[in-house]
C-alpha cells in the first residue's frame, strides 16, 4: 500500500484552498484554519490561535489573528505557547507598558 500524498506546504496564504506551511502535521488549509479560529469552543479555538502564534511566522500571525483576539483568550492560550511564551508575553507586557494595551488586572 502507498503512503497518501499530501498536498504541499504553501506560504500563499491568500489562497483558501492552500495547505498552510506551519501547520506542517495536519492538512490544513487557509479557509479551514480561519474556521478553526472562529470556533465558539474557547478552548478550541485557543489551542490554533497558540499554534498560529506558535508556528507562524510573526507577520502572518496578524492575517489570521486581531491583538484583541490574543489579550482575550490570554489565559487560556499561553499554556499552549511552548517556546514562544516568553517572546509574546514580553511583546505583550512592553505594549503594556508603552500604554498600547490597557495593564493586565
Amino acid at each position: 500500500m502507498l503512503p497518501t500524498v499530501r498536498a504541499p506546504l504553501s506560504t500563499n496564504l491568500d489562497d483558501p484552498h492552500a495547505r498552510v506551511y506551519f501547520v506542517w502535521d495536519q492538512e490544513v488549509t487557509t479557509a479551514q484554519l480561519r474556521l478553526h479560529l472562529q470556533a465558539t469552543d474557547p478552548e478550541h479555538r485557543a489551542l490554533w490561535i497558540a499554534r498560529v502564534m506558535r508556528e507562524a511566522r510573526y507577520q502572518d500571525v496578524w492575517r489570521f489573528l486581531r491583538l484583541a483576539d490574543i489579550v482575550a483568550s490570554w489565559p487560556r492560550l499561553e499554556r499552549h505557547l511552548g517556546r514562544m511564551r516568553p517572546f509574546w508575553q514580553w511583546l505583550l507586557d512592553g505594549w503594556r507598558t508603552d500604554g498600547l494595551l490597557p495593564r493586565a488586572d
